[in-house]
């Protein structure tokens, strides 16, 4: 009776609690409200790095990739061989065109020969006029085969080129796409270089705040270590991505910043002097919340919206931390929206908005 009272002990105490867990109160987290930024504060916008100059090298023939001379990180001069593709049967059609233009040019050779013959006799009257103008005729067919197969063999000599993939410039390989033993065809990626002598910063404007970044007095890209750096060339593009709706800005850097960059890095691009939108502008502004708001996992930043008295979890994209003011939030929440003021004890599994 004993053995058997011990053995259901643990059972009980499951049961226990599992009763006490459902008689507890549900976790309230406490509400905080997004508002609108403050005018006047300038705007910082999100951005990478990219290099100036970049190409992707392709095979312009197909076959086998007999060997890949480079990896990811080599640097490689203009010129230098990338990867060599099987030849075999370029190197046949060479050979073809070859033999192809020595007989055109035999031909051209008996052709010229006849028309001599030919006009020798007509001076004598043998033959006839027509006989003449009909080997002159063939003469200058032959003549024009003979540029055929010299077009020929020359469009082969190329394509043999084409066999030994090199570097367009003086670069560092950022990818290769491709493996010894890959089948190359015309226009399959073999590898992707960039030049580092020359990167620039690239950030997406929303078409809302596009204005207020063309007032700027002042324009810095602030980089991954916290450098901020004044850029020597600032282009805005033309046209607008129909999908996000905001405008490329590129700030091309001074050279004497480039060392230890890379392309890819985090970089911000604040717009110094810039009167940001507020809510009594034309449209709302950035809205900020506490860093406590937001949830950080890896590339993912995220916040806890409270809807219908649950929460339902959101990514956004956000900028500086204003310190007291909070943090910017570029894109994923409106002005007016309530989120979670923790989001460590909205991510609980019986969390819910506080009333």
């Amino acid at each position: 009776m004993g053995i058997r009272s011990l053995s259901s002990a643990p059972t009980l105490f499951a049961g226990l609690l599992a009763a006490a867990a459902a008689s507890a109160p549900a976790a309230e987290v406490p509400l905080v409200e997004v508002r609108a930024a403050v005018a006047g504060g300038g705007l910082t916008i999100e951005g990478h790095l990219e290099p100036l100059r970049q190409a992707t090298v392709a095979a312009q023939l197909g076959g086998n990739v007999l060997a890949l001379l480079v990896k990811a990180g080599d640097r490689v001069k203009a010129g230098q061989p990338i990867a060599r593709i099987d030849d075999r049967d370029v190197q046949a059609g060479l050979l073809r065109s070859e033999a192809g233009l020595a007989q055109a040019e035999a031909e051209a050779r008996n052709a010229r020969v006849s028309a001599e013959r030919t006009r020798e006799l007509k001076a004598q009257n043998f033959v006839s006029q027509a006989a003449l103008d009909n080997a002159e005729t063939q003469f200058r067919a032959a003549q024009a085969g003979v540029q055929q197969a010299q077009a020929a063999r020359a469009q082969a000599a190329l394509a043999r080129g084409f066999a030994a993939v090199t570097a367009p410039f003086d670069g560092v390989v950022l990818a290769t796409h491709l493996e010894a033993g890959d089948l190359a065809s015309p226009g399959r990626p073999i590898a992707t270089l960039y030049s580092p002598g020359a990167l620039r910063a690239t950030a997406q404007v929303p078409l809302s705040l596009v204005d207020a970044a063309r007032r700027a007095t002042r324009l810095e890209v602030e980089l991954a270590d916290g450098r901020r750096i004044a850029p020597a060339r600032t282009t805005e593009l033309a046209s607008a991505d129909p999908v996000s709706q905001t405008v490329e800005w590129r700030l091309e850097l001074p050279p004497a910043a480039l060392p230890g960059l890379l392309p890819g890095q985090v970089a911000r691009v604040h717009f110094g002097g810039a009167a940001a939108p507020s809510a009594t502008a034309a449209g709302p502004g950035f809205p900020y919340l506490p860093a406590t708001a937001l949830l950080r996992r890896g590339e993912l930043t995220a916040v806890y919206v409270a809807q219908g008295g649950q929460f339902q979890l959101r990514a956004v994209r956000v900028g500086p931390d204003r310190g007291a003011e909070g943090v910017e939030v570029l894109a994923g929440l409106k002005p007016g929206e309530k989120v979670a003021a923790n989001a460590v004890q909205a991510g609980l599994a019986d969390a819910r908005p506080a009333k």
